[in-house]
This record gives structure tokens, sequence and C-alpha cells, in this order.
């Protein structure tokens, strides 16, 4: 699980709680109106589904599952494996590399074992793997594509919210008396908007950026890797190209592990 994702969405609240109940001459209950937060986050959500299918929102769901809850493994970690692999490959032939899938964890590299002890050409694993990579960048673009609309729209609806709710009080003006409380309520579904926007769906998008970043570029390390033990390379092999993925200072830290 990120961490860093809940604490920051934690933190967030928790501030804008001891602002709120900090302030001179209110508390919470001012800042809750139902029909805001139907007008913002309903309109969002509305919004999203005219500009992008309903597939394509649904999918959403699991990109964001895996950014949060799934552990990437480090990069020292893999190459260390694909340093294993490569030796076990070597003195006992691919085969012997199947009792290494369960261990393996990624479904990615699972898949390049399975090919390699099935006997697939190294032009094959490299079309089939590489074309993985290129549809795993396209899911994750379409995911924080989706947020970052999200982000966008929230706003203006509650934007849209608060005009509405400047009609409605401009219409009450026979009763200054109103007009106070109407204003506030009107300023609420603007307050919700750029909630949402900038603690949840545009940070969502950005870390749904980076986890896109950081998955190809594991899946790289693992295409490579797995090519150099196609081509029967030797363990020193697999760790020098490998290393070319990390900073001088992780390479001092790998070792022969076999």
């Amino acid at each position: 699980m990120d961490i860093a994702t809940i604490v920051g969405v934690i933190l967030g609240i928790v501030i804008l709680v001891l602002a709120i109940g900090g302030g001179e001459g209110g508390g919470a209950e001012l800042f809750v109106n139902v029909p805001s937060v139907l007008i913002t986050i309903g309109g969002m959500f509305a919004a999203t589904l005219v500009h992008f299918s309903l597939g394509q929102i649904l999918r959403i769901t699991s990109v964001v599952k895996k950014a949060l809850l799934c552990r990437l493994p480090a990069e020292m970690e893999l190459i260390q494996k694909m340093v294993n692999y490569a030796a076990i490959s070597r003195r006992d032939g691919a085969l012997a590399l199947e009792e290494q899938i369960t261990g393996a964890g990624d479904p990615f590299l699972v898949k390049g074992l399975q090919m390699i002890i099935d006997g697939q050409k190294e032009e094959d694993l490299e079309g089939q793997l590489s074309m993985e990579i290129q549809y795993l960048r396209q899911r994750h673009a379409e995911g924080k594509q989706i947020l970052e609309f999200m982000g966008s729209s929230a706003p203006a609806w509650g934007m849209i919210g608060t005009l509405i709710g400047l009609v409605l009080m401009l219409s009450k003006l026979d009763n200054p008396s109103e007009i106070g409380a109407g204003m506030a309520t009107a300023l609420l579904t603007t307050f919700y908007g750029a909630l949402v926007a900038n603690l949840v769906c545009i940070p969502m998008a950005g870390k749904l950026g980076l986890r896109s970043k950081k998955e190809s570029m594991l899946s790289e390390m693992t295409l490579q890797g797995l090519l150099a033990v196609v081509r029967g390379e030797s363990p020193t092999s697999v760790r020098e190209k490998m290393q070319a993925f990390i900073s001088a200072r992780s390479r001092e830290e790998l070792k022969p592990n076999v």
C-alpha cells in the first residue's frame, strides 16, 4: 500500500477540520450542504461520463487500486533476480527456470519466464513483452487523463453551483437579512470543487503518472534481463547491462547471490 497517499489525504482533511473549527463565528455545520455536494460531485461525474466511455471509467478503478495497493519491486531486487535466472539457465538449462516461476511475483516477469521455458525465440519474446509494456503505458495514460479531467471539471461545476446559488440569493433581495447566508451557501460549491480537485483528483493523477513511469522502467529492465537470459549471457553480463537503469551508488551494493 502507498502510505504517502493515505497520509497525505488524512493530513489534508485534518488541516481543513482544524482551520474550520478554529474559525471565528461559525463551525463545521456551515460547511455541510447536501445540494452543493450533489451539484459539484454529481456534475463532475456527469461531465466525465459525457467525455469518456463507460468502459474507460470503469477501468480506472482497477488502475487506481493497483497504483495504491500493489508494491512495485525495488530495482536492486529485480536485478538480483535476473542475475540468478541467468546463472540457473546457464548451469541447468532453461527448463530449470520453471521452479522460479512461483517466487517471481510479477505477472509480467512470470510471462517472460514461461516464454523462455517454452523455448520461444528472442524476437518473439521481445515483440510480445514490448507490446505488453506499450499497453501498460496506454492504460495508465488513460487513467491519468480521466483523473485530470475530473480535477478540471470539479471546480467548474463548483462555479456552476455558485452561480445557481447567487441567482437564488438575488431573487430574495427584498429580504436583506438572508443575503449573507445565501452567499455563504452559494460559495460552498466552489469550495467543494476546489477541495475535490486539489486534494484527490489532481494529486492522484500525478501519483498515477509517477507510478506509470516507475512500472514502465521496471518492465523495460525485466525485458532486457530476460533477453540476456535467452541469449545465454553470463550473470556478470546481465548485471552489467541492467545496472544502466540504476544510479552509480546503487550499483556498488549489487553482489552475485546465486
